[in-house]
């Protein structure tokens, strides 16, 4: 079951730049990552006047917008989904959720504190509290990271919720869909692609390979 790790704090602590500090991080060591923004007042993902928008000013239920690259779903609900259940229903082949907000739930969290700012924490270790992040040293009985340590809260998050869950050492992508491949095939493309690629000058020791196959006269090309 894929982990959740709530990103907590009080307003303008600086939420969204810690994950924005995590989630490269999570990428470079080869994991996939989700991430849910709670907001308790509402919004709108799509601008008045645009075709998706009439779709659902006529009365649409589900909207869907669909791209070569990206796809969106704006649906009506009627209640506020907890975590668990946005996962279950939404989110899939990730190997972590990170969550902005949420304090509520019962999800391991990392809260965001700075002392200029404010005066207590949010959370106690009782709350599942996993970690903190702040400008100073802050002792309530878990690890405390400064604001800039991504590496480390990555660290802390890797060791106890994502052991064995890193992406596969080679991933297939044709036409834009990704094709499984078995732990044999893996390996095999791998060492050929990496032998081939060790012979080329400046291709020595190579760590991660990125290779796309273009058709003839194709400038687009097929990853």
């Amino acid at each position: 079951m894929t982990p959740i790790i709530s990103i907590v704090g009080k307003s303008d602590s600086g939420k969204t730049t810690l994950i924005e500090k995590l989630v490269p991080e999570f990428v470079r060591r080869g994991y996939r990552v989700a991430t849910v923004k709670h907001d308790v007042h509402g919004f709108e993902v799509d601008r008045e006047g645009k075709d998706s928008w009439r779709h659902k000013q006529a009365g649409a239920h589900t909207v869907v917008i669909s791209s070569p690259t990206k796809l969106a779903v704006i649906r009506d609900v009627d209640h506020d989904a907890d975590l668990t259940e946005l996962r279950d229903k939404y989110i899939q082949d990730v190997d972590l959720i990170l969550s902005e907000g949420f304090r509520k739930n019962s999800q391991p969290k990392i809260e965001v504190f700075r002392k200029e700012m404010h005066q207590d924490l949010l959370c106690q270790k009782e709350d599942n509290l996993l970690a903190i992040a702040a400008d100073q040293l802050i002792d309530v009985g878990v690890p405390c990271f400064d604001l800039n340590d991504a590496r480390g809260l990555v660290n802390l998050i890797e060791e106890k919720f994502l052991q064995g869950k890193k992406s596969p050492p080679v991933r297939l992508w044709v036409n834009g869909k990704e094709i499984p491949l078995s732990p044999f095939v893996q390996k095999s493309i791998g060492s050929t692609v990496r032998g081939m690629v060790s012979t080329l000058k400046g291709g020595a020791s190579p760590q991660r390979v990125e290779l796309k196959v273009l058709p003839d006269g194709n400038s687009h090309g097929t990853r």
